[in-house]
């Protein structure tokens, strides 16, 4: 027994051997590596934001800038280079520090989902029986309403917030990563080095936490990264419906919520006004295809077909 157990730790690293993996693919995939490119682009704004787009003094930095009180748009100038929305405010200064708004949607929402579904899914999977059935009841009834539907609930229920925004993504896409991770814990808690911890007397929570949850985590990741886009696309959609980020929160579903009268300009010039729509369009377009490109390359590389080991 006691050669048995020395043994253990080798399997355990099996996780170590996935990191390796992906790291090699990744470096050999080019949509990967435009993925990142692409994300680390915002990463560069994000933390240029107060260089790029200065705050005023004393006032909240998501407050967007305005010149203003017209509603009809100004265009772009040297002072504002993406000109002025409808209400006259700062399209440049509202694009620059939507996307830290979008980190923060996007990387509160995947991990307070992960964390509620790494619990839920884990829970399901390692005890089985009736507390499956009932954990796994709960997700059904989550699935079977649209996502948008229930995020905006849980907005109207909980108020207008780009806070109560981020808790209602949570409490919305949790349960893709609760079936994930129950998936593998159903397929991982069967090893020989489960049912040694078990032998030696390790707890039930050393041993999801030890031995289970590291080799059954990596189809978690890929949703993730797929999900920091679509978060931030349903965070979008909230606040052009407004019930989403507040008017004048440095958000691009709020400036795109600000350019709908103007999506079609005069009869003599429809597109007048396109850089009410086209800039905030643009951040978002390619900041969710950023992460779509980093996680369809992820499905790819923890493709088991894919493998040569």
């Amino acid at each position: 027994m006691a050669t048995e157990i020395k043994k253990v730790p080798i399997r355990e690293r099996i996780w170590y051997k996935e990191l390796r993996f992906m790291v090699k693919r990744i470096r050999e995939s080019p949509l990967s590596l435009i993925g990142l490119g692409i994300i680390a682009f915002y990463v560069v704004i994000a933390i240029l934001a107060p260089y790029l787009a200065p705050p005023r003094p004393g006032r909240d930095p998501f407050e967007i800038p305005r010149y203003g009180y017209t509603v009809t748009p100004s265009p772009p100038s040297p002072e504002h280079p993406f000109g002025l929305t409808q209400g006259q405010y700062d399209l440049f200064y509202g694009c620059i520090w939507g996307t830290v708004t979008a980190f923060r949607v996007g990387l509160l929402g995947v991990s307070g989902s992960i964390l509620i579904g790494l619990t839920v899914g884990a829970i399901a999977g390692y005890f089985g029986g009736l507390v499956d059935e009932i954990l796994m009841r709960i997700v059904d009834v989550v699935y079977a309403i649209p996502g948008l539907i229930l995020a905006m609930a849980f907005v109207l229920a909980l108020g207008q917030s780009l806070d109560n925004v981020i808790i209602a993504l949570m409490l919305v896409g949790w349960a893709t990563y609760a079936r994930l991770t129950r998936a593998g814990v159903l397929q991982v808690k069967q090893e020989d080095y489960v049912e040694a911890a078990r032998a030696i007397g390790s707890s039930h929570l050393r041993i999801l936490l030890r031995h289970i949850l590291p080799n059954s985590i990596f189809p978690v990741f890929v949703v993730a990264t797929l999900d920091i886009g679509s978060m931030v696309l349903t965070a979008s959609a909230l606040s052009f419906l407004g019930i989403g980020a507040p008017l004048g929160y440095a958000d691009w579903g709020q400036l795109i919520a600000l350019s709908r009268n103007w999506l079609i300009g005069t009869p003599e010039n429809p597109f007048e006004y396109w850089y009410t729509y086209t800039y905030p369009g643009l951040f978002i377009f390619t900041f969710v295809l950023g992460w779509n490109l980093l996680g369809d390359a992820f499905r790819d590389i923890l493709d088991p077909t894919l493998r040569r080991r």
